[in-house]
């Protein structure tokens, strides 16, 4: 009784039922009415006929005639004068017929009336019409027809209507079954999708029926399962990736602890192990910061403050930070920026994007070569003017293959080398996220042994 098909079905249904009953209804009174109506009228002109023949030929032949005439039809003419005598019927006259005639009002319209029209209760129907009698009296021609010829038509015709309406509730019940099914099944469908995703299945698939609203709804399932099954996927690799990465320092904290407690340790030795575990905890205090800082940009509730920011001195501040670094590795860290190039950015997030891409081109490149930061404007509309920053180095370069996939979290091309230099596969993932953050745009162009670029557009 709860199915959506059933309810559909029984509203349509009613509301059919309830205007066809209404109409045949109506339809049936109203030819009935008109078909008593056209038997007590066509009653009414055969008395007027006879009216005007006996006022032009008044005679015992004529009277004589008509009595013979309507003797072999299923009316009854009745001719009486002033005082109520009949002078002529065409057949035996019953005391019905003497009731209706004693109706007879004493001033009869010209045109004549109905006397009787209750064909449901009344033997007869019966109608009067005045003539000029011979003496100069005014007589009346009173024609009765018996009510069983009508009850039968009208019998037949409850039949045909009893008939034609159980045809039309039968074509109906079927026109509803196929229309409510039809509406129904894509919803059916629908619903029987969503349980198999609620359980965990997203390989739901659902006919292309038709481009309206429900099409539309059913394409929106098909495509939130096939996200949904990329989530659970990228949830399960995150998880997996995430277990991993913690799982490592872990073990090393763990067991260069145990060893460090030893009581036979010389003072050095237990040094070294102690080095080892802060350098561990280090890396797991990184790994955690940037997993909380992930966190906080998927659930957008860190907040990007932008001011202007002149580009030439902000970049400079930044590879003063750097230097060092690049200085123990005897690196070159080289700008080329022009003067007044200004964009809107947030100085503290945008920071950790270019300290990001500039410590990846440490990290990933030989001792002695150069990491190059070029800044450029790309002249244009107002809309459509930009300022583009490109980070390039010269070191091992990302496989063919990899580039795609490089700005996915926990994603290593070279997982033990770039553990050994203490990555995480984090740091490329934030830097996008924080560049689409402020409304620009991030790629990579790399080839093996030539060197990387990463170019971000704002």
């Amino acid at each position: 009784m709860n199915k959506i098909s059933f309810k559909i079905g029984f509203f349509f249904f009613l509301a059919i039922f309830l205007l066809e009953t209404v109409l045949m209804v109506a339809l049936h009174n109203n030819i009935i009415h008109s078909r008593v109506d056209d038997e007590l009228i066509a009653l009414q002109t055969r008395g007027n006929n006879h009216r005007e023949i006996l006022e032009e030929n008044f005679h015992e032949e004529t009277i004589r005639h008509i009595a013979l005439m309507e003797s072999r039809t299923d009316t009854i003419v009745i001719l009486a004068d002033s005082y109520g005598t009949i002078l002529m019927s065409s057949n035996e006259v019953v005391p019905a017929m003497e009731a209706v005639m004693s109706k007879r009002p004493d001033d009869i319209p010209e045109p004549g009336m109905i006397l009787e029209d209750d064909w449901k209760d009344k033997p007869y129907i019966a109608s009067a019409t005045p003539v000029d009698l011979q003496d100069g009296t005014i007589g009346t021609v009173f024609m009765f027809q018996g009510t069983e010829k009508i009850k039968e038509l009208i019998s037949g015709m409850n039949q045909h209507f009893l008939i034609a309406g159980l045809l039309s509730l039968l074509f109906m019940i079927g026109v509803i079954f196929f229309l409510s099914r039809f509406l129904t099944e894509p919803l059916v469908q629908m619903n029987e999708a969503t349980k198999k995703i609620r359980k965990g299945d997203f390989s739901v698939t659902l006919p292309k029926r038709s481009r309206d609203e429900v099409g539309e709804l059913g394409e929106s399932i098909e495509i939130l399962a096939h996200e949904l099954d990329i989530l659970k996927n990228e949830r399960n690799d995150f998880l997996g990736s995430i277990s991993h990465e913690l799982r490592t320092p872990l073990t090393y904290i763990k067991g260069y602890a145990e060893i460090a407690q030893r009581q036979e340790l010389e003072p050095a030795e237990r040094n070294k192990y102690l080095t080892i575990i802060t350098e561990e905890a280090g890396k797991l205090a990184k790994l955690v910061k940037e997993l909380f800082n992930l966190a906080r940009i998927d659930e957008n509730t860190f907040s990007i403050d932008k001011v202007d920011v002149e580009l030439k001195p902000y970049l400079e501040g930044i590879f003063s930070k750097a230097a060092p670094a690049f200085t123990d590795k005897q690196m070159k860290l080289d700008l080329v920026c022009p003067e007044n190039i200004s964009v809107s950015i947030d100085p503290i997030r945008f920071e950790q994007v270019i300290i990001n891409l500039i410590e990846n081109a440490r990290k990933y490149s030989d001792p002695g070569s150069m990491v190059s930061v070029t800044v450029s404007r790309v002249e244009g509309n107002r809309q459509s003017e930009h300022v583009t920053i490109a980070v390039r180095d010269r070191g091992w370069g990302i496989p063919k293959e990899d580039v795609p996939r490089i700005f996915e979290r926990f994603y290593r091309v070279d997982k033990s080398r770039t553990r050994a230099l203490g990555g995480s596969g984090l740091g490329l993932a934030i830097a996008k996220e924080l560049v689409e953050a402020h409304g620009g745009t991030i790629s990579v162009s790399s080839e093996q042994g030539q060197g990387t670029e990463f170019v971000i557009e704002l």
